[in-house]
């Protein structure tokens, strides 16, 4: 149980109300509005993300959910053994991933804040996160995992509609992640890995409708960097984009308007787009899904894994399709 007056007495606020809202509390306190939250990570590893947001800040990239200082100087309260940070709480709605104008404005300020993120230097006693150069040996170990599941599957007496439907299709998402994994070493991925080294910028590696805040004065804030780490951006543009045409039935249009956005604000090299590829192609969904499954991740029912393996079943024609045009109209392989 979070004891209140312990997170009153380490921020220095008075709460006035205390809600749930979709995982963290919603304050009302002495200082305006706050959002209070438990974070399921080490000190080491916050303090690489809280030096993220203030490096975008003094950067002049103003739009994500600062964190408050306890009376110590530090962006945590430790209560019970459990940490909780305090941020502010912006006001406004979630990015519609349906909405052109909201994907224009989203995608230029993934892009800015990328451009701003550039030359970051973690605090000394933070964690550093990266996952640079490390895609090879991810997918590699991903596609391997399908098998593994595979043999979980079929080993089951009781196969549930999950399993059927898995081992139906597994055959196509192992092809995908070959294929993935191939486009992925005929790339510049080393290079480019290098060079975001080098110029030691990061990704929000969670870039999804919930955490893009369009607030009441119009303007895009980006909030929940708890995922962020050293990455090449496109990763943050696949994930983005995957994120958007699986509600947008795969139609390039919506492809084509995120990077033409992105490309406003800064530029994509013509060997990025061979890695955006590859992320493109790789079957992360499938694998997230499987393994949420196998090895009891997540607490979901039955039906609800049911219909998410359904969906990607379903969507592959068009998605095919789509990864076919992307390929033509971005001169790929």
């Amino acid at each position: 149980m979070m004891r209140e007056f312990e997170i009153e007495r380490q921020f220095d606020i008075k709460i006035e109300s205390i809600k749930p809202n979709k995982g963290v509390y919603f304050l009302k306190t002495n200082e305006g509005s706050k959002c209070l939250k438990k974070i399921n990570y080490g000190v080491q590893k916050l303090l690489f993300v809280y030096g993220a947001k203030e490096h975008l800040i003094n950067h002049d990239f103003n739009f994500v959910d600062k964190y408050c200082l306890n009376v110590e100087g530090n962006p945590y309260a430790l209560v019970n053994e459990d940490i909780y940070t305090l941020s502010q709480w912006i006001d406004g709605r979630e990015c519609s991933f349906t909405d052109k104008d909201d994907l224009i404005k989203a995608a230029k300020i993934l892009a800015r804040m990328h451009e701003c993120s550039k030359g970051y230097e973690p605090p000394e006693n933070s964690k550093l996160k990266s996952d640079l150069g490390r895609w090879p040996h991810l997918m590699e170990k991903r596609v391997r995992s399908f098998e593994k599941m595979r043999d979980m599957a079929r080993k089951k007496n009781n196969k549930t509609e999950f399993d059927i439907n898995y081992l139906k299709s597994i055959d196509f998402f192992k092809e995908q992640g070959k294929k993935s994994m191939e486009i992925l070493s005929d790339s510049k991925y080393s290079e480019i890995c290098a060079r975001t080294e080098e110029e030691k910028s990061f990704c929000h590696h969670d870039f999804t409708y919930h955490n893009i805040i369009i607030d009441n004065n119009d303007m895009v804030n980006v909030i929940d960097f708890d995922y962020c780490k050293r990455e090449v951006r496109v990763y943050d543009i696949s994930n983005f984009m995957i994120k958007v045409l699986k509600r947008c039935d795969w139609n390039i249009e919506y492809a084509n308007l995120i990077l033409n956005a992105y490309n406003e604000v800064a530029k994509l090299r013509e060997e990025e787009y061979r890695v955006l590829y590859a992320f493109l192609v790789f079957p992360q969904r499938l694998w997230r899904l499987a393994n949420r499954y196998y090895y009891n991740e997540v607490n979901w029912g039955q039906n609800t894994f049911n219909n998410k393996i359904r969906e990607l079943i379903d969507e592959r024609e068009k998605y095919t399709a789509f990864i076919e045009e992307f390929k033509k109209t971005y001169d790929q392989k």
